[in-house]
């Protein structure tokens, strides 16, 4: 079940951002008992760098990494992570 959501994950966020880079971890086995865990979803983190992130501020691509995500936020996701990261960005960094 776990690699089957983070290829759910995967492909949402492919669809939305055509990604440059994009990794998805399921942490879920570090999150064992924990309450929130209890249901079933799973604790994840996202690395992603694209694009669709040139001028946006770091709140509005964490909002649109959600919004991608939709309904796998409340039905298989309980935590995530995430890093989103515009292409300028990665690309001045890249550089230094």
């Amino acid at each position: 079940m776990s690699e089957a959501r983070v290829q759910l994950i995967r492909a949402r966020l492919e669809a939305a951002f055509a990604p440059l880079q994009l990794e998805v971890v399921d942490d879920s086995a570090r999150h064992a008992g924990h309450a929130g865990a209890r249901d079933g979803r799973g604790h994840f983190r996202v690395r992603i760098v694209s694009a669709a992130f040139d001028g946006m501020p770091p709140l509005a691509r964490h909002r649109a990494v959600y919004a991608a995500l939709g309904a796998l936020m409340s039905s298989d996701i309980h935590a995530l992570q995430i890093e989103a990261i515009a292409a300028t960005a990665a690309e001045s960094d890249g550089k230094s």
